[in-house]
């Protein structure tokens, strides 16, 4: 007998053609009768095929190491009778994660060359391959060359972020059937094998009907305006015929205030009802929209099965693998393999998860990605996609919409004008970009909802901090938001508010749990009429359910001044007055480099297209949908975002999937998490301290330690000296986790330290 793992608690070995044969149809069944599913069973049958040698035999009984046992199985998926070379990627990257496949890569997978020249550093388990694959045979195993392949030698890679997707889908199909294979032989017991439970599937018409009974309930109790409930209804009728559509690409277009974070679940269902699609995933851009949204989403699910709504991000733990030595209850455990491949009906994540994901090469990263096949993608406040992504983002998302039978939704209030930059896409997946919209009727809608009025500064007129603290401490302005654009600005301007009544502040310098306390206080002091002053940086603008009459906002990028815009006057009760919510739109006066006003050159760029569309036009209406389309045509006329990220597209051009997932960041800092004392937690902290010291961190300490971390950038000096690196189970320190060593966090403005250092995410 031969093997492919040692001996479970149960003391069964592996047999290696069963974990063969059991990986090959877990992948075809993956792949969902797809052209390519033989080619999906063919890498199944492969992948492990450098384990019928001696050598590797002789590793499960600790006799051998170093052995690469799978390079030549990718190596017979190569040859002139499979010409299967997205099922060599595949296994040549199931442990090592997927590598290079432009056509001298693919030659160096010669086993003969892999003798001389192991990129790894590691030694064939047996060099002869064709020794390999008759042991195979023998043991009954047999590789039928696949009808049709995902990849053509001829020009399978002419479109190089669609072809690469195809890559790493069949990756994700073989990946996840490995992993659950060898979890089922290592849970096994006295009965066999035991594989993991599935997760609940979809029922669209019964999540439908709970999804309407919810709102009805919703609509019984609202004491919104008569034009409100109507804009309201007619959101929700424009989703549900938008759900009958064919599957593909569209935009939602609708206000603040109009329920588009439902109406978007409406779609997806009414889309999944119709067209038989298998699960609902929405991707956010912040985790305080990810809280809240669950929160939401789990009352109107609230009689379903558990896991029915998966959240898969930092907050909701980490995986399996680092987690199995935690003492954890079946259901949490349960919903943590579910995050794992995403086996849930609605899955509540985050757009790094998602859309790195879709670019990575990392089995665990990329194992989730088949179940997005067949499936409603949600992409909540779309415009938060950086630039330098933008292209290759489009055409992935294309590509999977128009090769796997999904549908991709950009969601948002300043809808981007992505569809101008269809002929870049184009370039990469066929499809391009030409959305449809899902509301059509959208415009009325943002004039029956208009709740604010904005006031814009005149040309060249700038406000100091002394003035605007001025405008702050007035009367007229007992309850008011100021947003600014940087740290150090909120900073400055709490140094000129000291002692003002009702003073509070935001920032990420804070911890969650502290974040969470402010906005709890500040709810409600607005809803009892008490004098509150908000200063914060852009953390309060996505998602934060806030309701000031007045807001003040340094002059930025034109969404984030329509975000700012959307904390105020936002339940529309000063339409019941007869009048509007203010905005006060302000540039500081400051006597450095413009561009340092900024977190980001980005940033800047975009506010300059405000600026420059402030020069031309005068005062501007957010409330106009064609404005935003004007801003942002200018915006990727500036920028032109196919040409940004060099490094990046010339990964995409030369097959480097390494370098593709290093380059494709949403977020580019490196960070590090930074344990912090606050007061009102102080006793959480020096649990969570005294056990690090005492047997140092796992996965379920990271999960208890989020609400108490402030991420800051980790600088080419390295962790500052006030930043001690938590010891490591396992032994040795953390590169991720540290305490804050000093009295540097301070009740009001979070971390605070020593003045100079440069480590605060803008």
């Amino acid at each position: 007998m031969i093997y492919a793992h040692s001996a479970n608690a149960n003391g069964d070995w592996h047999p290696l053609q069963e974990h063969l044969a059991s990986v090959a149809k877990l992948a075809g069944q993956f792949s969902n009768n797809l052209a390519w599913q033989d080619e999906a069973r063919l890498a199944g049958l492969l992948h492990d095929l450098g384990k019928y040698a001696d050598r590797f035999q002789a590793r499960l009984h600790g006799l051998d190491s170093g052995l690469d046992h799978w390079s030549q199985g990718a190596w017979v998926a190569l040859d002139k009778e499979h010409c299967a070379i997205a099922a060599a990627v595949a296994i040549q990257g199931h442990h090592v994660g997927l590598q290079r496949a432009d056509l001298d890569s693919l030659r160096r997978m010669n086993p003969q060359s892999l003798t001389q020249n192991h990129p790894f550093g590691l030694t064939l388990s047996d060099a002869d391959h064709l020794r390999l694959k008759q042991r195979a045979e023998a043991d009954g195993l047999f590789f039928h060359a696949p009808a049709q392949t995902a990849l053509s030698l001829q020009n399978g890679m002419a479109q190089a972020v669609s072809s690469m997707l195809d890559v790493r889908l069949l990756f994700s199909c073989l990946v996840d059937a490995d992993f659950l294979d060898t979890e089922a032989h290592f849970e096994g017991d006295a009965q066999g094998k035991r594989p993991r439970p599935e997760g609940p599937k979809l029922d669209a018409s019964a999540a439908l009907a709970a999804l309407d009974a919810y709102m009805a309930k919703l609509r019984g109790t609202t004491g919104a305006q008569a034009e409100v409930r109507q804009a309201r209804q007619d959101l929700w009728s424009a989703v549900e015929c938008a759900g009958e559509m064919q599957p593909g690409l569209f935009t939602l277009t609708a206000p603040t205030g109009s329920g588009k974070t439902l109406a978007m679940l409406k779609f997806a269902l009414e889309h999944a009802a119709r067209h038989n699609l298998k699960r609902v995933v929405l991707a956010v851009p912040f985790l305080s929209v990810i809280e809240q949204t669950a929160r939401e989403y789990r009352k109107v699910f609230k009689s379903f099965p558990g896991n029915f709504v998966l959240e898969h991000h930092s907050l909701a733990g980490l995986g399996v693998e680092a987690e199995q030595h935690d003492a954890e209850g079946a259901s949490e455990r349960q919903r943590r393999l579910l995050a794992e491949n995403w086996d849930a009906p609605i899955v509540l994540t985050t757009n790094v998860q998602l859309l790195e994901s879709l670019f990575s090469n990392r089995p665990s990263s990329c194992r989730k990605l088949h179940n997005l096949m067949e499936s409603v993608i949600l992409f909540d406040e779309a415009q938060s996609l950086p630039a330098g992504l933008v292209v290759p983002t489009l055409a992935a998302l294309s590509h999977l919409s128009s090769a796997y039978h999904s549908s991709v939704v950009f969601a948002t209030a300043t809808q981007p004008a992505f569809d101008t930059l269809h002929s870049a896409v184009t370039k990469q997946a066929t499809q391009g970009w030409q959305p449809e919209e899902a509301v059509p009727g959208h415009s009325e809608m943002f004039r029956v909802l208009e709740r604010v009025k904005v006031s814009w500064p005149k040309d060249g007129e700038k406000r100091g901090w002394a003035e605007l603290a001025a405008d702050l401490r007035d009367d007229n302005a007992r309850q008011v938001l100021c947003v600014v654009n940087l740290k150090r600005h909120v900073l400055a301007l709490l140094d000129e508010l000291v002692g003002t009544e009702g003073l509070f502040h935001l920032s990420t310098n804070m911890c969650a749990e502290h974040r969470r306390d402010v906005l709890k206080r500040v709810r409600a002091r607005l809803k009892a009429g008490e004098t509150c002053r908000l200063i914060s940086t852009q953390c309060v603008e996505a998602g934060v359910d806030l309701d000031f009459p007045l807001v003040y906002r340094a002059l930025a990028p034109l969404e984030a001044i329509a975000q700012a815009a959307g904390r105020c006057n936002r339940e529309g009760r000063l339409n019941e007055q007869g009048r509007l919510g203010k905005v006060v739109v302000f540039e500081p006066s400051a006597e450095e480099d413009l561009r340092r006003c900024y977190p980001t050159y980005a940033y800047y760029q975009a506010a300059e297209v405000t600026r420059t569309m402030l020069t031309l036009h005068g005062d501007l209406n957010i409330n106009d949908p064609a404005l935003f389309r004007d801003y942002y045509q200018r915006l990727y006329d500036l920028n032109n975002p196919a040409n940004l990220n060099q490094a990046l597209n010339d990964a995409i051009t030369a097959l480097d999937f390494p370098e593709v997932a290093k380059h494709y960041r949403l977020i580019d800092q490196n960070t590090i998490q930074v344990l912090v004392p606050w007061v009102e937690r102080w006793e959480e902290f020096d649990t969570l301290r005294n056990e690090a010291e005492r047997v140092g961190i796992s996965a379920k300490w990271m999960r208890s330690a989020q609400g108490l971390a402030v991420s800051i950038y980790l600088t080419q000096e390295g962790p500052p000296a006030w930043a001690i690196p938590a010891k490591l189970r396992r032994g040795g320190t953390s590169d991720e986790w540290f305490f804050l060593e000093g009295d540097y966090y301070d009740d009001t403005l979070g971390l605070n330290p020593p003045k100079g250092e440069q480590v605060f995410i803008a």
